[in-house]
């Protein structure tokens, strides 16, 4: 099944989930355990991460395979073109097809860790828009979703580029999208004025992920892209020595942001779950 039919003949939300691959065997069995413990909440589908420079793609592929086999639940793979040639890609795409996954979010990708800025590998692609491209080029039959930046990409020098660029990836054919986590509603609704002025008309996902640790924010407001509300900083650095307390103002913020965003008529909300099933159960519980 096609995703983008999900969002489409949709009669309510769409609710959904991100994993990434574990490195561990402990881990591994952790994430199963995640995954039966959000498949009672109906996902509509889940997404799998490659690793930075693409260095877990074989396992991305693996357990989004497994995920519809033994969970059956509709799986999406991450894809991108980092570190990788023309013919490698084409070749990890059917591999990705023999598979039975029909669902590809495809992205240019961070380089590996400690290399710094992104470089095109020379027989290959310089962002997600001409990976799109060749994907249709090659008349692959993926549901192909693409990523955006509510409060624009690190790498665009202004948000008139970033929208310009984002037009020409729906273009060539990315048919739904899904945007990196952001903590302001204002700065998304901002976002899909700027996307409807452009006649970008894919469907636009929130992306959303809840604080469960102090450490966290300072990471995030590391991040060019995703600005953290002064007042909820202030909510959650009042009892960063309380762990409990901190879950629970986290998480009473996160429920009122997808509740508004709801009201607000969103597609639906992408959860990024970092393999934990706690935070997401309880905020979508309470959706629900």
């Amino acid at each position: 099944m096609k995703i983008i039919d999900l969002y489409t003949k949709k009669t309510g939300p769409i609710f959904s989930f991100e994993f990434f691959p574990p490195k561990t065997q402990e881990g591994e069995t952790k994430l199963k355990s995640t995954i039966g413990e959000l498949k009672s909440l109906n996902p509509g589908f889940v997404s799998v991460t490659y690793g930075a420079g693409g260095s877990t793609k074989d396992k991305t592929i693996d357990i989004c395979a497994e995920i519809q086999t033994n969970f059956s639940i509709l799986s999406m793979s991450h894809f991108t073109c980092v570190g990788a040639s023309r013919d490698e890609i084409l070749t990890t795409l059917k591999h990705i097809q023999s598979k039975g996954i029909e669902n590809v979010i495809a992205l240019r990708g961070d380089p590996p860790a400690g290399t710094g800025k992104f470089t095109p590998h020379p027989k290959g692609f310089s962002n997600a828009t001409e990976l799109v491209e060749f994907i249709r080029q090659n008349q692959l039959p993926f549901s192909i979703a693409g990523g955006c930046y509510p409060e624009k990409h690190p790498d665009s020098p202004d948000f008139s580029s970033d929208i310009a660029n984002l037009k020409k990836k729906v273009d060539a054919g990315a048919q739904f999208l899904i945007t990196q986590l952001f903590f302001d509603n204002q700065k998304y609704a901002e976002f899909l004025n700027k996307t409807k002025s452009a006649q970008i008309s894919a469907p636009i996902v929130p992306g959303i992920m809840p604080i469960t640790s102090f450490s966290q924010i300072e990471r995030f407001k590391s991040l060019a892209n995703c600005s953290i509300p002064v007042e909820l900083e202030e909510k959650l650095t009042e009892v960063k020595e309380n762990q409990a307390e901190f879950l629970n103002r986290s998480l009473d913020f996160t429920i009122n942001q997808c509740k508004e965003l709801l009201a607000m008529g969103v597609p639906g909300i992408h959860f990024y779950t970092l393999n934990q099933s706690r935070a997401t159960r309880e905020i979508l519980e309470t959706l629900l």
